[in-house]
């Protein structure tokens, strides 16, 4: 079965854009003109991946991604006219996975949603392997259901960004990796010196991951260099 794509854009003429170069990459595609369809279509039709407009009619992009992040870890791409650096933050902030600025080009595009959705596994018929686990204090990462649960069993619920910066950070013993190494590592692109993606990336990480997420457990900041994930799970001083 074909990955479904949500196009969620007031202008028309980009829906239809987008949508002819997705349908020939092999994508099935959905459509919604405004901020309201766009997330009626995300609760009902259940899409791979969702391409967000923010600037929309009735309900604006971030208010429909901070909706739809309450019961979905879809993978959500903003697209914005926008360029200033706080208006993405607060898509990340809200939940977003990655924005791409208007006017983009095609292959940029398909470039961001084939690496969101590598990072995605349809559940049906996956098998849990415990060997194929990693274990650290009170969290369990499970590579072939990509997710992590608790040690009482319960699931945290990730996007798959937020899934593989931990995977990535947590299975590399305590190495430090700077914000723009992250960047190539985990994103797998570059993002031109806008550092804060990781930041605000991390900072949901640690509100959904660690009961403090003032005084960290597990992904921890070494001052002035960046990042790494402490897996013995007790604070450090």
């Amino acid at each position: 079965m074909n990955r479904r794509i949500l196009v969620v854009d007031d202008e028309r003429n980009i829906v239809t854009a987008i949508a002819y170069n997705l349908k020939k990459e092999g994508f099935d595609v959905i459509a919604g003109y405004d901020g309201e369809q766009g997330l009626n279509l995300a609760m009902s039709e259940k899409p791979d991946l969702i391409l967000l407009d923010i600037m929309m009619p009735k309900m604006d992009g971030y208010e429909v991604c901070r909706r739809i992040r309450k019961v979905s870890q879809t993978p959500i791409i903003m697209l914005t006219a926008r360029a200033e650096e706080a208006d993405k933050v607060m898509g990340l902030d809200l939940g977003a996975d990655d924005y791409v600025t208007k006017p983009f080009g095609t292959r940029e595009l398909m470039s961001r949603i084939k690496a969101q959705l590598r990072k995605t596994v349809p559940r049906e018929g996956v098998k849990r392997d415990t060997k194929n686990t990693y274990a650290a204090a009170d969290l369990v990462i499970d590579f072939n259901m990509q997710e992590i649960r608790r040690a009482n069993g319960v699931t945290v619920p990730l996007t798959p960004r937020e899934f593989e910066l931990t995977k990535f950070l947590a299975t590399q013993h305590n190495e430090v990796f700077t914000r723009e190494q992250l960047l190539e590592k985990v994103w797998g692109y570059e993002y031109f010196g806008d550092v804060r993606t990781v930041d605000v990336t991390i900072r949901r990480l640690r509100s959904k991951l660690e009961e403090e997420p003032e005084r960290p457990r597990y992904i921890m900041t070494k001052r002035g260099v960046g990042y790494y994930f402490n897996n013995t799970g007790k604070p450090e001083e």
